[in-house]
Formats: C-alpha cells, structure tokens, sequence
C-alpha cells in the first residue's frame, strides 16, 4: 500500500487541563528520578529542545565513560557540557571575555554551543584530552531541571549510536539505545536538529556547526569589533564536525529536481507539498517550505524511513543553502555521506 503522510506536533494541544496537570506531576517525579540515576553515576537520556541527549554527570569520569560505552562513540570525538545557570561558566571555564557575555546571554538559554578554555575540574573524557570545553545551556524546561535537581553539569551527547539518526523522541532512543538506565519522556523536540557551535580567539568568532541560530544571526549580535569566520578546525575541538555522521541504516540520496520516477521500494521526503510520481512511500516535512518545520521533522522523516519494512532506499530533496538551509544541508550531506559512493549523482 502507497503511504504518503505529514508530520506535524500537537503538544497537550486539546488535553482538558486536569489531564495536563496530571502529566506535570508524572514528569516532575520522573525528572527527579532521573536525576537520581545521574547523581549516582548513572546514564540519562532526555529532551532538549534540539534533540534527546545521553547524560551523565560531567564532573564524574566514569560516568562519562559509561556515555562512549554505551554510544560506541570513538574516544576522539568530545562531548558537550548542559548546564542550568551562568554560574557555571566561571567554574567550567578559565576565561570568558566580558565583552563576549552579553552575546551569549542573548541566546542562552537556547540551541547555541561555545567552545571555551576549560578550567581543571572538568575531566580530560569529556574533552577528548583538549583544553578547551563545549557549553550549552538547554531551552528545554525538562533540562534544565534535571540539571538542577542532579546538582551537576551534565555531559551530553545525542542519545543515538554514534553515526546514526539522531532522536527526537523517546521512541527514537529506545530504538537504538535500549539498555541505558533511564528515558526521561519530554515528547517530541521542537527544534530537531543539533544546536549551533561557534567558538571565540581574539576578536574572531568561529561558526564550527550549523544550527537553527544562523550566521547572519550570530553577526547581528557579535560584540563591537568580532568577526564571524566559518574557516575549518584541523582538528576535532566540537561534536557532528565528521564528514559521515546522523546516518540512516538505508541508503540515502539527496536530489535537487523531482525525478520523474524512482527504483521500486524507495521512500520519498519532500519539504513542500507537490504531485510525485508512483513511489512506495512519501513525507512531507512541511506543506508549504518552512524551513522551520523541516528541520524539526527532519529526522523523524528519516527514522521513519528507515523503519518501514518495505522501504529499501530513501530519496530526499535538498533545500536551499541560505539561513537555516545551511544547518538542514550540513546534516542532510553527512546523513548521506557513506552512500555517496553508490551513485555520484545521487540517483
């Protein structure tokens, strides 16, 4: 049977609010449950706003451990730091210019990342033996609460096997990481891809990933004198800086123009809606191009995809490299990356 589908949030959208206040009361316990396990060493995964993390105490080096364990995450590759309030910066950091404060006030808390010199009490695992640490302040209520109730930072990559799809949901993370301690539930996230990283060195700021904050928003609020630069790190110093990365286990191809046909047992992701030709299934990441809801459903697409039986081969549109493109394309060239090889042009 041919599928064609939207997807689309409804949070609590029509819950009468006494079912709503019983969810908050489950999630409160479930939150301090949670933050429990993290207090005592154990690993998390939960929603923020970008998407669900794994967790663990960031100042305790074997918990961190327990994060590349259970990932199968390479050693090289560091990890980032969740914090709830401003005061962690001066504990985690040995120096935050003062000029730089008020940019990073402007988007905390929110999907953004800062590379900083790290101060001694954060661990070399965190880090990958570097001396510099990835900050980040979560949008996302549920975070910031489990931070607080742990009592500790917490170190926190996606909640995925590393190199695949990313999660969005608490079902995207029981797929692939079973066996964790605990899923803190948060619903689907409302950002949906990774946050934004830049990092400072002199007067130069350094976009490292693309996320939903764009350059032009960075350069808008770039202290007096700062450049914003998007040069390449020789070496790993951020999360999602590989070439293959956020990968489906299905062959995935990206394609400009509709093709006016495609091989039998493919899926399509579209961002708009339009009239496709005969194909097993079809997505629409949104109806009308907002880039927005694209990014948002961009990964549940793809899980989506690649967890429908009948589905061999995704096929999925490009969008336009500007603004918020430029994050959706990162991760769209890297999901794809492996499969590149099997046809040059794509399909």
């Amino acid at each position: 049977m041919k599928q064609q589908c939207f997807l689309h949030k409804n949070f609590c959208k029509n819950q009468s609010p006494r079912i709503f206040m019983y969810f908050c009361a489950m999630q409160t316990n479930d939150i301090q449950k949670a933050a429990h396990i993290i207090a005592g060493g154990g690993l998390v995964a939960f929603p923020t706003e970008t998407v669900y993390g794994l967790g663990a105490n960031a100042l305790n080096p074997e918990a961190v451990a327990k994060i590349f364990a259970a990932k199968e995450r390479p050693s090289f590759d560091p990890l980032i730091v969740h914090i709830d309030s401003f005061d962690w910066f001066a504990k985690l950091t040995t120096n935050v210019p003062a000029e730089i404060s008020p940019f990073l006030e402007q988007f905390m808390p929110g999907p953004l990342t800062v590379v900083l010199p790290k101060s001694d009490i954060v661990p070399d695992i965190v880090t990958s033996g570097l001396n510099t640490v990835g900050i980040r302040m979560p949008a996302n209520d549920i975070a910031r609460k489990l931070i607080q109730l742990s009592g500790c930072p917490i170190a926190a990559p996606s909640a995925n096997k590393f190199g695949q799809l990313s999660p969005s949901t608490a079902a995207h993370v029981r797929k692939q990481l079973p066996n964790i301690d605990y899923i803190l539930d948060g619903g689907s996230t409302s950002v949906g891809i990774e946050s934004t990283i830049i990092t400072f060195n002199n007067n130069e700021c350094t976009l490292l990933r693309p996320g939903i904050i764009t350059p032009e928003e960075i350069e808008k609020h770039l202290p007096l004198g700062y450049t914003l630069t998007t040069k390449k790190s020789k070496s790993i110093i951020a999360p999602g800086l590989l070439q293959s990365h956020y990968s489906p286990k299905k062959p995935l191809f990206i394609f400009d123009t509709l093709p006016s046909s495609f091989p039998p047992k493919s899926g399509l992701i579209l961002h708009a809606e339009q009239a496709i030709p005969a194909i097993e299934r079809s997505i629409f990441t949104s109806l009308n191009g907002n880039l927005l809801e694209v990014a948002a459903h961009l990964f549940s697409a793809l899980h989506t995809m690649e967890d429908t039986p009948n589905i061999e081969r995704i096929y999925i549109q490009s969008v336009a490299p500007q603004g918020l493109g430029i994050a959706i394309m990162d991760r769209m060239k890297k999901a794809a990356f492996q499969y590149q090889t099997e046809n040059s042009q794509y399909i």
